[in-house]
């Protein structure tokens, strides 16, 4: 069989096109999209295909601890105390564990139509600081589960110097986080030589956040990731909690969206990760620098972070993706149907993302988080165009809602229309990973998650 996908209905970057012939070569790059096509000798997809979806940003350890933080243990519970939940699970995590849950929720990603993940990663050393005899041995370990899960992966690795604004040491649990950028910058080094230059695998570089970095290692880092990875990506947490932006207010005298913008120079490589409380100038500048928003709207609902300003960033073209962040949701349709009810709740206003010419909520959203993630995630070329990535999401076209729908309104009942998973088949890179539903590896996946789960939970952790 040709290494085609003939699609009788496909969301291109244009918009809905019919009878679509999609075309890639050996490496899995497309080479032609062709509307208006005929099937040939090519496979055809048994529903609407739609391009895969970039998961921009994942804490894949954190999937171990999804649904059980749901108890109130402070007067104001909030952001900083669900992170002390999740730092007694960080405390327990042993690189087996890292690998079989990271295995687990990438086949559950590519399950529901993620075909690619940007692994914000930050466990670079063993319980309190110890380090590994082999300082990559984490960073590893995610790179084997994305491979075995067949997913796409763009490895961040994480600068995490200071426990606060205030330059303070990190705390026994976050020392598991610490590095500086020399340390990064020959972690990027191991995994960009030889054998860890597979085409799915991507460089770039995270520093945490503006009170985990200072100013020269933030320039420090940046340079260390250019030296090995020109075009790599760069993503950072901006402004995600009210508290943030006040604590560094005082220290700083200035908000971390502004912080950023005076000590780096911002563009179009650059994913801002929640911005929930940048302000209107400070978005206005990063629109204008052509860098990604990388919003997790479930993460930051279960979390209490806020509401993001979506409604005029998206009237205003701003770039944007999803991400599943901590992973209470493993579905990009989830994530952006929590993206558009959050708008309506705080407008009081219905189908908020769209506009005179683009009506469709449902296609804008899946459209524009595929080509605001594939920026994010440091690909050469965006969705469903020659030199992009063959990457195919096709909808299970017998679903029982489906019935005598046509395409645009198939999209739409997937997104706004109960919980069930609508995927039939996944492609990355050419390869068909999920067919009919089921991935290859799954059983094997579910095994040694229950283990890892099994131990950590009997250890205590959550």
């Amino acid at each position: 069989m040709e290494r085609a996908l003939f699609a009788a209905a496909a969301l291109l970057e244009s918009g809905w096109a019919r009878n679509v012939r999609f075309e890639w070569d050996e490496r899995g790059v497309l080479t032609a999209a062709l509307p208006g096509g005929m099937a040939g000798n090519a496979q055809v997809a048994k529903g609407p295909v739609l391009p895969g979806m970039p998961n921009a940003h994942s804490h894949a350890f954190q999937r171990a601890m999804a649904g059980l933080a749901e108890v109130r243990g402070h007067q104001t519970d909030d952001f900083w105390t669900w992170r002390e939940a999740m730092y007694r699970l960080a405390a327990n995590l042993t690189p087996d564990d890292v690998e079989a849950i990271a295995l687990q929720l990438y086949v559950e990603l590519v399950k529901h139509g993620y075909t690619a993940v940007a692994e914000f990663h930050y466990l670079h050393h063993g319980p309190h600081g110890t380090p590994y005899d082999d300082p990559a041995e984490p960073s590893l370990r995610i790179v084997a589960a994305a491979a075995d899960a067949g997913i796409g992966l763009t490895l961040l690795p994480v600068l995490y110097a200071y426990g606060g604004f205030d330059h303070r040491a990190l705390d026994a649990v976050q020392r598991r986080f610490a590095g500086n950028a020399e340390s990064i910058g020959k972690l990027l080094q191991r995994l960009s030589a030889g054998p860890f230059r597979d085409p799915s695998l991507r460089l770039g570089v995270a520093p945490h956040s503006a009170r985990a970095v200072d100013a020269a290692m933030l320039a420090d880092v940046i340079a260390a990731l250019r030296s090995v990875a020109p075009e790599g990506p760069i993503h950072m947490h901006v402004s995600e909690q009210a508290a943030e932006v006040r604590e560094c207010v005082a220290a700083l005298g200035v908000t971390p969206g502004r912080w950023l913008m005076d000590n780096a120079a911002v563009d179009r490589r650059w994913c801002l990760i929640h911005g929930t409380h940048l302000t209107p100038e400070e978005l206005r500048r990063l629109r204008s620098a052509g860098a990604v928003i990388g919003l997790c709207p479930t993460t930051e609902a279960d979390l209490g972070d806020g509401i993001f300003p979506f409604d005029v960033h998206f009237a205003s073209g701003g770039r944007f993706a999803v991400g599943g962040d901590s992973h209470v949701s493993v579905s990009p349709f989830a994530e952006l149907r929590a993206l558009e009810y959050g708008q309506r709740l705080a407008l009081q206003a219905r189908n908020v993302s769209a506009m005179r010419g683009r009506p469709d909520v449902a296609a804008n959203l899946w459209a524009g988080a595929a080509q605001g993630g594939t920026l994010a995630l440091g690909e050469d070329a965006g969705c469903f165009s020659a030199g992009g990535r063959a990457d195919f999401v096709v909808l299970d076209g017998s679903d029982l809602d489906f019935e005598e729908l046509e395409a645009p309104a198939m999209l739409s009942v997937a997104m706004f229309s109960g919980e069930r998973n609508r995927v039939r088949d996944v492609f990355v890179r050419g390869k068909a990973v999920v067919t009919d539903g089921r991935h290859v590896r799954e059983e094997h996946a579910a095994a040694g998650f229950r283990k890892a789960v099994a131990r950590l939970r009997g250890a205590g952790a959550p």
